[in-house]
C-alpha cells in the first residue's frame, strides 16, 4: 500500500496561502474574492486529516483514488502535524459533495475508504462505527461553524438517529483548509438507519416490504432515479414532489421493489385525500410512524430550516414484521437553519416553516404535512412532546451550553479558520446576519435560539382552550395570565398587547413591565382594585425588539411572566 509522501509534510511552520478562485453561480450575489492571506498550521487540539491526490484535481463525480491519513492523539493530548498517522493512513476515494454548497471555495467532499484493490474498505474512523462511506463537511457560510453539529446533536438528544460529528482540520495537498465536520453519511447500517438489509431476490411476502430508505431533493447528483407523487403540494400546484431512491442504490433495486415502495407512499398520500385520513384506527397512522414525524417537526421549526420538509429530507421503512411504517428521518443539512437564511423568511423569529408555500420555487412541501397539522389529535401530540423537552433537552440553558462547549472546543481553530477564509464581517449567501467576530456570530445564533423558543412556546398548536370564569363570578385564587397576543408582532395596526389577571379579594394592585436587565420600562397599575377578572392593555410601540417581564402585586401575591415583542 502506497503511503502519503512524508519527505513533503512540514516539520516546523508552513505559510498556507487562500485560493482566489471564486466562481459564483447566478443569481446569487456574492462578494469579489479575499486577498491571499498566509496561515500558520502545526498543531491543533482537534483531529487532523491529511489529503493527498498526487496532483489531480478532485471533481464533482466521480470519486478518484488518493491518499489519506488522520492525526489524533486522544483526549486532552495535542496532535501535531509531524505527528504520524496513527488512526489511518491508507487509500481513499474522493469526489466534491453538496450542492448549492459547490459556488464556495471551501469544499466538501465525499470520501470512501478504500483497500489497495480499490475495494471499499469498512474501517472505524475517529470512534465511529465501521464504514466505508464518510462525508468531510465544510462549514462556510455557516460562520459559527456548527449548526448542522448542533442540529444532530439535538436529534440525538431526542432518540432519533443523526450522524455522528467530530470536528477537525485538513490539509489537502499541503494546503490548510481549515475547521471541517467529519460526518457519517446517511446509509442503512445498524449503527445508521438500522432497517433490514434486502436484497435482489426479496421480491414477494414480507421480504419485499422493507428496508426502503427514500428522500426528497435536489435533481442534482449520480444517477437520480425515482418517481412523482401524483399528488400536487397544494391545489392548483405546477410542481410534483419527487421522491428519489436512496436504499438500495438505484441501480441494484429490482422491478418488485420499485413497484412495492411507490405503491405503499401512493397509499398513503392517497388516504391523506380523503375525509377519513385521520380516523384513529384505519388512518395515517396505519402507514406512518407517527412520532418521528413530531420529532421532525420540533426540530425542522426550532431551527426555522428554510429547506425543511422540502430539501434532504429522507424518510425510511423497515419490512411489515418489524412494525415498519414510513418513518420521517434522518434529519440532514442544517447549515442554512438557526436564522442563517435571508431568503424565504429564513431567519424570521415567528411563523412555522411547515407553512411554507413560495409558488416559484420547484421544491414544495408534500401536501400531507399540512394535512397532519389540520389533525387536532396531531398537533395535541406536537404540544405534549415539546413541553415535555422543553423540561430537559430543549432549555435553552441547556442548548447554549452546549454551543458554549463547541466554541471553546474550537476556539483556536476558529481563528485559523478565518485567517484562511477571512469572511467575518463578510455577507457569504445567504447570510441574514453579519458578525463582525466570531463572538458575535455565537451570539446571534444563541439569541436567535432564545427568542425563537421563546415564540414556539407562546405559539405551539394543540394547546388546549383557556376557560374564562362566568361574568360576575369571584374567582377562586390570584392568576397572572399570559399576555397576549404572544409574541407580539408591533406594527401601526396592531401596537399592544394585552394583560389578564384575577383577584379573588379586593387589593392594593401593581403592574410593571421590565427588560431583561431588571430596568422598569412601564408602571401600568398602581392602586386599589376590586375582587373580579380585569384587563390592562399595553401599547408596545416605543419598545425594541425582546425579551421583557410583567410582574403583578397583589397584597402579598406577587406573579411574574415573560412577553416576547417583534418587530
Amino acid at each position: 500500500m502506497k503511503k502519503l509522501n512524508r519527505v513533503r509534510r512540514p516539520l516546523l511552520l508552513l505559510a498556507f496561502m487562500l485560493s482566489a478562485a471564486f466562481y459564483p453561480k447566478p443569481p446569487v450575489q456574492l462578494p469579489a474574492a479575499t486577498p491571499l492571506t498566509p496561515v500558520a498550521f502545526t498543531s491543533s487540539n482537534l483531529p487532523i486529516i491529511v489529503i493527498e491526490t498526487h496532483g489531480k484535481t478532485i471533481p464533482d463525480e466521480p470519486k478518484i483514488t488518493a491518499d489519506m491519513g488522520i492525526i489524533d492523539n486522544g483526549p486532552g493530548v495535542r496532535n501535531n502535524l509531524t505527528d504520524p498517522f496513527n488512526h489511518y493512513n491508507g487509500k481513499i476515494g474522493i469526489e466534491v459533495r453538496g450542492s448549492s454548497s459547490q459556488m464556495f471555495p471551501k469544499k466538501q467532499y465525499a470520501i470512501e475508504t478504500r483497500d489497495t484493490l480499490g475495494n471499499e474498505l469498512e474501517v472505524s474512523l475517529l470512534g465511529f462505527p465501521e464504514e466505508s462511506d464518510w462525508v468531510l463537511y465544510a462549514p462556510y457560510t455557516d460562520k459559527s461553524l456548527l449548526r448542522n453539529v448542533l442540529a444532530y446533536k439535538l436529534a440525538n438528544d431526542l432518540g432519533r438517529y443523526a450522524s455522528r460529528t467530530r470536528f477537525c482540520e485538513v490539509v489537502l495537498n499541503g494546503d490548510y483548509k481549515g475547521v471541517y465536520v467529519f460526518m457519517e453519511k446517511i446509509k442503512r447500517d445498524k449503527n445508521r438507519v438500522n432497517i433490514t438489509k434486502i436484497g435482489a431476490g426479496d421480491i414477494s411476502g414480507d421480504a419485499v416490504t422493507g428496508g426502503y430508505i427514500i428522500k426528497i431533493d435536489k435533481l442534482e447528483g449520480e444517477n437520480i432515479q425515482g418517481w412523482y407523487s401524483q399528488f400536487p403540494p397544494y391545489p392548483g400546484a405546477r410542481q410534483r414532489i419527487y421522491f428519489q431512491y436512496d436504499y438500495p442504490k438505484q441501480d441494484d433495486m429490482v422491478a418488485q421493489q420499485k413497484t412495492y415502495i411507490q405503491s405503499y407512499m401512493y397509499a398513503f398520500e392517497g388516504l391523506m385525500t380523503g375525509p377519513d385520513y385521520a380516523d384513529p384506527q384505519n388512518g395515517y397512522a396505519r402507514y406512518l410512524e407517527v412520532a418521528s414525524c413530531v420529532d421532525v417537526f420540533i426540530l425542522n421549526e426550532i431551527s426555522r430550516n428554510v429547506d425543511g420538509y422540502r430539501l434532504s429530507a429522507f424518510m425510511y421503512k423497515d419490512r411489515d414484521s418489524k412494525n415498519g411504517k414510513l418513518t420521517i428521518g434522518p434529519i440532514w443539512d442544517y447549515d442554512l437553519a438557526f436564522g442563517n437564511a435571508d431568503y424565504y423568511n429564513g431567519a424570521k423569529l415567528y411563523d412555522w416553516q411547515v407553512d411554507f408555500r413560495v409558488q416559484s420555487d420547484s421544491y414544495q412541501i408534500p401536501f400531507w404535512w399540512q394535512k397532519l397539522m389540520q389533525d387536532s389529535s396531531f398537533t395535541k401530540r406536537i404540544n405534549a412532546r415539546w413541553r415535555e423537552l422543553r423540561k430537559n433537552i430543549l432549555e435553552v440553558p441547556r442548548i447554549h451550553a452546549y454551543i458554549d462547549s463547541m466554541a471553546q472546543l474550537l476556539d483556536e481553530a476558529q481563528q485559523r479558520n478565518f485567517a484562511r477564509w477571512p469572511i467575518l464581517g463578510t455577507y457569504v449567501w445567504p447570510n441574514a446576519f453579519i458578525g463582525q467576530t466570531y463572538a458575535e456570530e455565537l451570539n446571534y445564533l444563541k439569541q436567535w435560539v432564545n427568542l425563537r423558543v421563546l415564540w414556539m412556546d407562546a405559539s405551539m398548536p394543540g394547546q388546549p382552550t383557556r376557560v374564562a370564569e362566568p361574568r360576575g363570578q369571584t374567582p377562586a385564587s390570584f392568576v397572572l395570565e399570559q399576555n397576549y397576543p404572544n409574541p407580539l408582532r408591533t406594527s401601526a395596526v396592531n401596537p399592544g398587547t394585552t394583560i389578564v389577571f384575577h383577584l379573588p379579594q379586593t387589593a392594593q394592585v401593581s403592574l410593571k413591565i421590565f427588560d431583561v436587565a431588571g430596568n422598569e420600562v412601564a408602571s401600568l397599575l398602581n392602586h386599589r382594585m376590586p375582587a373580579g377578572r380585569h384587563e390592562v392593555g399595553f401599547d408596545v410601540k416605543a419598545l425594541a425588539s425582546g425579551i421583557y417581564f410583567y410582574r403583578l402585586q397583589a397584597g402579598k401575591f406577587t406573579a411574574e411572566k415573560k412577553m416576547l415583542v417583534l418587530r
